[in-house]
């Protein structure tokens, strides 16, 4: 089946080269050149993955992007003339999955959509179990995190990371091993990205972010979840 891509972006010369460097590689293609488009294609079309601009006209692609989220856990890959930190952790941070800085080459980003497709098409619902350690009970049969007896919201990627750290509680789990399991091991983008889900991770879990209880940091190596054992002696 042929994957449907909607290319969002207000200038037409690009949407031009990636809808042709695209097609090319056989996907389908749906181009919106303002924001209200956007959405509303993305509702329409139902599309397999969004490529997404930020400087959009009539509503930017923040909006876009947590309009889209608020009903759909489609990969959105956003396209940004901007290279500054804050604008690619606030595009992570309402939802969006990857991002690219103009100007881009197509093989580049031919490798992002080929990664964020494959994570999605590769995903594998776990085997049903539970882990309970302390206060939070992750639930791979439903889907489902709760913490203090409140259910929590997060992302796909989030859970995934968390069902990692919790899989193999009071070990050391590698950087590296973290990526290769949430972002896959074609993962181009920054591994900063990996620090960033683990703080709003802890925003989540823990009652003081600042001093985590549950998720360790071990500096130069990676993170470790608290063990069921050790959650019992607190």
């Amino acid at each position: 089946m042929t994957q449907k891509i909607l290319v969002v972006d207000d200038e037409r010369l690009i949407v031009d080269s990636v809808k042709y460097g695209l097609q090319k590689e056989g996907y389908a293609i749906v181009a919106a050149y303002d924001g209200e488009q956007a959405i509303a294609l993305a509702q329409q079309e139902n599309p397999d993955l969004v490529l997404l601009d930020i400087q959009l006209p009539k509503k930017d692609g923040w909006a876009v992007c947590r309009s889209i989220r608020a009903s759909s856990r489609v990969p959105i890959i956003m396209l940004t003339a901007r290279g500054e930190e804050t604008d690619k952790v606030l595009g992570l941070e309402l939802g969006a999955d990857d991002y690219l800085v103009k100007p881009f080459s197509m093989r580049e980003l031919l490798a992002r959509v080929r990664a964020a497709l494959r994570r999605v098409t590769e995903y594998v619902e776990p085997s049903p179990q539970s882990i309970t350690i302390g206060d939070v009970v992750l639930d791979a049969k439903s889907h489902r995190v709760t913490c203090r007896d409140q259910v929590l919201e997060l992302t796909r990627k989030e859970y995934d990371l968390l069902e990692a750290l919790m899989t193999q509680a009071g070990q050391v789990v590698k950087r590296n091993d973290l990526i290769d399991r949430v972002w896959q091991t074609d993962w181009v983008g920054d591994t900063r990205t990996l620090d960033v889900h683990i703080r709003w991770l802890r925003e989540k879990i823990e009652k003081d972010p600042g001093k985590p209880r549950y998720i360790q940091t071990v500096r130069g190596v990676g993170y470790r979840f608290l063990s069921a054992a050790e959650s019992e002696k607190k």
